[in-house]
């Protein structure tokens, strides 16, 4: 069995849709007929409250604290899967807002996500990590356990410093560990085409990334109402015309050569 598509969806910046877009890609995956594993790396657990396991994000050990932070815990992974309508998922935990000091103490401070992997990554096609809103270990963990990056951004002006930090923190990681980290398209969230500030965004946004694809999420209510029910837009409204947005994305990730 080939190895699964692993993919960070990152931005620096809070507020850009980054939870939206990681469970309707991987609900549009899983619509697709593949395996996927979904991992909430966010200390705030918001898509695990998303997917409907809140109950999780207070449980006892073994929790995905532990499995990052402690070696002798990594097999213990499997414990922590829970099987979802769509996906299966790999919580967020209380105790991970904790994690960023303890894994700035290990020795390989940027690979713990990597190594956990090991022991369960071969039962998927896709591993979708839900990235933290900000620079640090679990960043970095993210981007060297997957070389793969999925940017959600607003159409607004501050994307562009947003992109400029991303980027500076991604060459930094890669130059360190020697890797490269592949950027496979940016998901626009948001969009109101109303507004003249928006359509200029798409078009420095289009014209910045035109050797991968950049994707338009325009705003609707079912996208969050599909939140607010637990499941992704697939399932929640899968005639949306932004439900076949993701159905795009995901075909276009299918093409990724692994």
């Amino acid at each position: 069995m080939a190895k699964p598509l692993k993919i960070a969806v990152s931005n620096q910046k809070g507020g850009v849709g980054k939870t939206t877009s990681a469970i309707n890609v991987a609900g549009a995956l899983n619509e697709a007929g593949t395996e996927v594993l979904f991992i909430d790396l966010d200390p705030q657990g918001n898509a695990t409250e998303n997917l409907g396991h809140m109950e999780a994000y207070d449980a006892q050990s073994p929790t995905l604290f532990d499995v990052l932070t402690d070696s002798e815990q990594r097999s213990r992974v499997t414990e922590l899967v829970i099987q979802h309508d769509e996906v299966d998922l790999i919580p967020s935990n209380i105790d991970m807002t904790a994690v960023e000091p303890e894994l700035t103490l290990n020795r390989r401070s940027g690979e713990q996500l990597s190594l956990v992997l090991e022991h369960i990554e071969d039962d998927y096609d896709y591993v979708i990590i839900d990235c933290p809103p900000y620079l640090g270990n679990l960043m970095d963990n993210a981007l060297f356990a997957s070389r793969n990056l999925l940017i959600p951004a607003l159409a607004e002006s501050t994307s562009k410093r947003a992109f400029e930090l991303l980027f500076d923190h991604v060459d930094a990681l890669a130059a360190d560990y020697e890797i490269s980290v592949d950027e496979l398209g940016v998901v626009i969230n948001r969009i109101d085409v109303r507004k003249s500030q928006a359509n200029e965004m798409i078009e420095w946004i289009e014209s910045a990334f035109d050797d991968v694809p950049v994707w338009r999420v325009r705003e609707r209510a079912d996208i969050q109402k599909a939140l607010d029910s637990g499941s992704s837009l697939q399932s929640f409204a899968p005639d949306s015309d932004m439900a076949a947005v993701f159905r795009e994305i995901a075909a276009d990730l299918e093409e990724v050569e692994r």
